[in-house]
């Protein structure tokens, strides 16, 4: 009940905020605002849009940009930004748009299609398939151009490693390589976290993203079916995946459940836990270098010699033997906008190849446009930037259906309730399975052995 009155309250909070703002901006369509996220490590997006503000004024007499730097964790920035939404006056001509957003969005009428404006663009060819579809609604229509995608793996301190007597190249081959190494690290480096695998409420889509989903994934199921259409769900992956869970929990393998629900969490992992030495090993995201590279919020310069990368292996080390999940951010045009050439005009310009190498390297993205990874300053710019782009070879992307948000919360509900020892894993699953039916229907979904 605290946690719902506190979301009440924070939402009424941004609401009087966007109130103040009046219409001031794009009412004549003379203003082009752009909303996205600012906070904490994340700020490639704000460095690019400074870049190019200048240019685009110039580019288009009489119009100016508007930055709209939205200085909040992520849950809070989607709250603030379908709270702009919901008043013309208040809506962003162009977003930093979430993909699995996109389908909720598109219903609620937030976005514009961008169909005709794609097929005459000539760079929209140097965009790779899987990322055009993820700016692709369940109506048949994109709604975005991805600013680049992400990858996921296991990050691992090898001097830590070292310590614990295991190797600098470390390739687990199945979930129970990475608890033998978490349970090595624990009897021989105490006063470190061995493994970090996210869970619960608090750092939102990053418990199901990165942590539920990457350990569901890796079993014989998946969430979604996309050949009938369906939800999964209860499946004998996510009771395993909630076991796993239970396990490093248990044991003690992990963060206290005190700091995993910790809505700061994951900053803290990237911003004090890993560059401190503080945590062994983090299943986590390729964009994490973009707070340790020369002017990130936690400049890090030993950050490339003293971590290593693998990918996540599968569960008993099935084929594919790894698994990664990929989403990404979108910049799409409101649907309200009174300036649409414009605001699309912003939205090629942020693209371009220029300034998307340039977000890229600022924004530790993985590159969705060809003509860019080809480029040798982008996997010069970073070290681990090959290792992060190969596992697009392996990537999936999560089921964006407009009711995968609610299913989202469910999932971070459920690990809560397994890492806190609330529920058994069984009781997490079959409780999940019950939600997912609620929320998508029931003839919607169906279970796997």
């Amino acid at each position: 009940m605290r946690r719902q009155w506190a979301l009440v309250m924070t939402a009424v909070t941004l609401a009087a905020g966007l109130s103040a703002c009046g219409d001031s901006g794009s009412s004549d369509g003379k203003t082009i605002k752009v909303a996205y996220q600012k906070f904490g490590n994340f700020i490639g997006a704000d460095e690019l849009f400074k870049k190019i503000k200048p240019v685009f004024e110039q580019q288009n007499p009489g119009v100016k940009l508007k930055l709209i730097p939205v200085e909040a964790d992520e849950n809070s920035y989607y709250t603030k930004l379908g709270l702009m939404r919901r008043s013309k006056a208040t809506a962003p001509d162009v977003a930093y748009e979430d993909t699995f957003f996109v389908n909720s969005d598109a219903q609620a009428k937030f976005l514009m299609p961008l169909d005709s404006k794609l097929s005459a663009w000539s760079d929209w060819g140097q965009f790779v398939d899987a990322a055009k579809a993820a700016g692709k609604a369940g109506d048949g229509h994109t709604y975005g151009v991805p600013m680049g995608t992400d990858t996921r793996g296991l990050w691992y301190n090898k001097k830590i490693f070292a310590k614990a007597g295991l190797p600098a190249d470390w390739q687990p081959k199945s979930w129970n390589d990475v608890l033998t190494a978490a349970r090595q690290i624990k009897a021989k480096v105490p006063g470190v976290i061995p493994l970090n695998v996210y869970a619960g409420k608090g750092v939102g889509e990053a418990s199901a993203m990165q942590g539920f989903e990457m350990l569901l994934y890796g079993t014989a199921n998946k969430l979604y079916n996309d050949q009938t259409k369906k939800w999964v769900a209860p499946s004998r992956g996510m009771n395993d995946s909630m076991n796993l869970l239970k396990t490093i929990f248990s044991e003690k393998l992990g963060p206290t459940p005190q700091q995993a629900l910790d809505a700061h969490w994951s900053d803290n992992v990237q911003g004090q836990e890993l560059p401190e030495g503080k945590l062994a090993i983090d299943l986590d995201g390729s964009w994490l270098p973009q707070a340790w590279i020369p002017g990130g919020a936690s400049a890090w310069p030993e950050w490339s010699k003293t971590l290593g990368t693998t990918p996540m292996p599968t569960q008993n080390g099935q084929a594919p033997g790894k698994v990664s999940l990929s989403g990404g951010w979108l910049l799409s045009v409101g649907a309200n906008t009174k300036n649409p050439d414009a605001a699309w005009k912003l939205v090629q310009l942020a693209m371009n190849k220029e300034n998307a190498l340039f977000f890229y390297l600022k924004a530790t993205q993985v590159s969705v446009r060809n003509d860019v990874t080809s480029e040798p300053a982008y996997l010069q710019g970073n070290p681990t930037q090959k290792f992060w782009t190969d596992l697009v070879s392996v990537t999936q992307y999560r089921p964006a259906y407009s009711v995968y948000p609610q299913i989202s919360n469910q999932l971070q509900a459920a690990t809560e309730s397994v890492v806190t020892g609330q529920a058994a894993p069984e009781k997490a699953t079959n409780d999940l399975a019950g939600q997912i039916k609620r929320l998508a229907g029931p003839d919607k979904v169906e279970g796997a052995p």
